[in-house]
């Protein structure tokens, strides 16, 4: 339904998804590292001014306005206040997010020009993150109908084991009987390197006779996010699926989402890749407003 493309930047890959036409956009490759988010901005809109968080693996989003307010003079991230997501307020902002195998969400508005980027991992998901990024830029005067959202390369389902409990707190995000009690973990995290996993938690809200009840109803879905793992007590996660059922929930339509066919994990000639390398590396993930 969705195009995406391969663009060359002085022998550098990155990508770009047709959905956001019209949006100067990247998903970029490791190929540019270390570069950083004022570097990167240069490629996507010279006269832009880039926007970055320190990440965490929570569900605070923040708008352009912000994170200027709060972010020191500090040379490195210790200056950057802490969240998982920006959003734009003016034309002309870049704003970045950081990930190795946890999902680069790019969003636009059509009608208003404004932009969000967000970091979603399998915790950030199960805080409903994304919603959370929309629901701000409605706070802003936008409408379900005019967003675009794109999810960048991260790692596929059939590769992504967890356990069954962190499945079950993430997936029981789109599934109403078991949203509305609250199942995700803490919304307010410890911080963590955003190249890695957010940890397993040590414990859920989700009563453990609960979890086999959520994941039989996320295998009668359509196109199920999980998929089988031989090991007891874990199984594999697609949380680009879950994020796409959000939306869908959200009341977003089937083609104002579009998910790239990459996987961090099996690409290892494009993409970075914790669970693969173990090591803190990340790529970055940018969109400029209008």
């Amino acid at each position: 339904m969705h195009d995406w493309h391969w663009h060359d930047w002085h022998g550098m890959s990155y990508l770009t998804c047709s959905l956001l036409h019209g949006f100067e956009h990247g998903f970029f490759t490791r190929q540019f590292a270390p570069r950083q988010p004022a570097d990167l901005t240069l490629t996507l809109a010279p006269q832009a001014r880039p926007l970055h968080v320190k990440q965490v693996h929570g569900n605070r989003v923040l708008s352009t306005t912000e994170v200027w307010a709060a972010a020191t003079t500090a040379a490195d991230e210790s200056g950057l206040p802490q969240a998982d997501g920006g959003v734009t307020t003016g034309a002309l902002e870049a704003a970045w997010v950081c990930s190795a195998d946890c999902v680069p969400a790019l969003i636009a508005d059509v009608a208003t020009g404004q932009v969000a980027a967000v970091h979603a991992g399998w915790r950030g998901t199960a805080l409903e993150i994304v919603p959370v990024a929309i629901a701000r830029l409605q706070e802003q005067g936008s409408q379900l109908a005019d967003l675009r959202v794109a999810l960048g390369p991260a790692i596929a389902g059939e590769v992504y084991q967890v356990s069954t409990t962190v499945a079950a707190a993430v997936g029981a995000t789109v599934l109403p009987e078991f949203a509305e009690r609250g199942y995700a973990p803490s919304a307010d995290p410890k911080p963590q390197d955003p190249s890695r996993d957010a940890p397993e938690p040590t414990g859920t809200r989700l009563p453990a006779e609960s979890i086999e009840a959520v994941l039989e109803a996320l295998w009668t879905l359509p196109t199920p996010p999980l998929h089988p793992d031989p090991q007891p007590g874990r199984v594999r996660l697609d949380v680009r699926r879950v994020n796409q059922l959000q939306l869908l929930n959200l009341g977003l339509l089937p083609e104002q989402v579009a998910i790239a066919p990459y996987c961090t994990f099996q690409t290892p000639e494009h993409f970075f890749s914790y669970r693969r390398e173990r090591l803190k590396q990340v790529q970055w993930s940018g969109i400029v407003s209008h």
